[in-house]
């Protein structure tokens, strides 16, 4: 492989040969010079060739030089090329001070000339031509965002030693119930599903001594919602705990990693998020505010907004209200619903003896939920009651059950959205715009 040069090293070099790579962004094809935009993964630079024209006269020209102006004048935009020239510094040129004199073009993969998306097609037709959608310098600043936002809270964790697992995504049951729930065909006379959480593996470390464990992995969801935050497939980042007295233990780890993480980002990215998204990384304090459900209830009721549901729990509105209480009280962009009733949560959540609620909460990030964190019950006899409580038979169990069966700690953990994080981070309005290729209800390709 010959030595390819990106476009961010370019500054830092002497001027002389250079040879780089790319996709051409723009052609301006003068009378006498031609620039070209050439954007590789990194960013932008400009390339200029003096122009050759054929001569009125009928006289001899360089055929070379005739060829490489022909080449440039019929590049398309996305061609992607390799350009050995002459690099030089001038802090006249506007894009990055410096500029290439192309010397040699070889054209590597041509593109159509007509682009079949533009700057204002719509969310959809975006994501039809993904790829080409994400060839802009905002979409590829998203997935660089989103990488080191992964590698941060890999790092919390590593720092910490906790252990990465990899749970299966083929279930023999399901995870949690069976809504939303994706089943297939196993090798003929079997039903497999889709996993709709890692909870019971992760629970599974915890039977296994593994002490803190982690996960950054997919999910599937069979929800057939359209909202800008809903996915039929979605990274989920889980992490589940032995030893913890309490919710508190899990939501104060949470805490301390999203702080982590969002410095990360703001050290990394912060210059570019502000000049790209119009926004500036706030990284939270802490602690996290907390309010217990029933206080958010009353709190969003004397802003004005009745929650319609009737199981007691906040919708998308009620959520948005508490949010902007938070903001305006505590001028934060997070908090904590805590002590939620038992019949709004899942079966394996503990339930605090004194006040008949569970030890979990749901985290809300400016005014959308992006997480339920919870301690789980680790007494079989209890899992078993709390599961006929809930309709579900304990015999369907039986391979989450045994975990209990041989010891089991005091537990908990959480599961996040890494989407739903991404989209309210940088203030965007879907899941999609932060997605690589999302999936929805009618939405499986590309």
């Amino acid at each position: 492989m010959s030595e390819r040069v990106l476009v961010s090293q370019l500054k830092a070099r002497e001027d002389g040969p250079v040879s780089v790579s790319g996709w051409v962004e723009t052609v301006r094809d003068q009378k006498k010079v031609q620039f070209v935009i050439l954007r590789d993964e990194t960013g932008a630079v400009q390339l200029v060739n003096p122009a050759t024209r054929p001569a009125e006269d009928g006289s001899e020209q360089d055929a070379a030089a005739l060829a490489l102006t022909d080449v440039i004048s019929n590049l398309a935009h996305g061609t992607f090329l390799t350009v050995t020239g002459a690099l030089k510094h001038d802090e006249r040129v506007k894009l990055g001070g410096v500029e290439i004199k192309i010397g040699d073009l070889q054209v590597a993969g041509a593109s159509l000339p007509e682009t079949p998306i533009a700057a204002d097609s719509s969310m959809d037709k975006r994501m039809d031509w993904r790829f080409i959608d994400l060839r802009t310098r905002r979409n590829n600043l998203i997935f660089r965002i989103q990488t080191t936002l992964e590698h941060a809270m890999r790092t919390y964790w590593i720092d910490r030693d906790y252990i990465e697992i990899h749970t299966p995504k083929l279930m023999s049951s399901p995870s949690e119930s069976r809504a939303e729930l994706f089943q297939l065909e196993y090798f003929g006379d079997q039903t497999a599903y889709l996993a709709q959480s890692p909870q019971h593996f992760k629970q599974m470390a915890q039977a296994a001594g593994f002490g803190k464990v982690f996960e950054i992995a997919d999910a599937f969801r069979a929800d057939p919602s359209f909202t800008s935050r809903h996915a039929t497939e979605f990274t989920s980042i889980d992490a589940e705990i032995s030893w913890i007295d309490s919710h508190e233990d899990v939501a104060t780890m949470q805490e301390e990693l999203l702080q982590a993480a969002f410095q990360a980002v703001k050290d990394k990215h912060g210059d570019e998020i502000e000049e790209l998204f119009g926004l500036e990384v706030t990284v939270p304090t802490l602690p996290f505010p907390r309010i217990p459900l029933a206080e958010a209830h009353r709190i969003v009721e004397a802003r004005g907004y009745q929650i319609p549901r009737t199981d007691g729990d906040l919708d998308p509105e009620g959520e948005r209200q508490i949010a902007a209480h938070v903001k305006e009280t505590y001028d934060h962009d997070f908090v904590f619903v805590t002590d939620y009733h038992p019949e709004i949560r899942p079966f394996y959540h503990m339930r605090n003896p004194e006040t008949g609620m569970t030890n979990s909460y749901d985290l809300i990030y400016r005014g959308t939920e992006i997480t339920t964190g919870a301690q789980r019950e680790h007494r079989v006899e209890v899992l078993e009651e709390q599961a006929v409580e809930k309709g579900l038979d304990p015999a369907g169990l039986e391979h989450y059950l045994d975990f209990f069966r041989y010891g089991v700690p005091p537990h908990g953990g959480f599961g996040m959205g890494l989407a739903r994080l991404l989209m309210l981070l940088l203030g965007e309005s879907s899941i999609r715009e932060v997605t690589y290729l999302f999936r929805g209800p009618t939405r499986l390709a590309p």
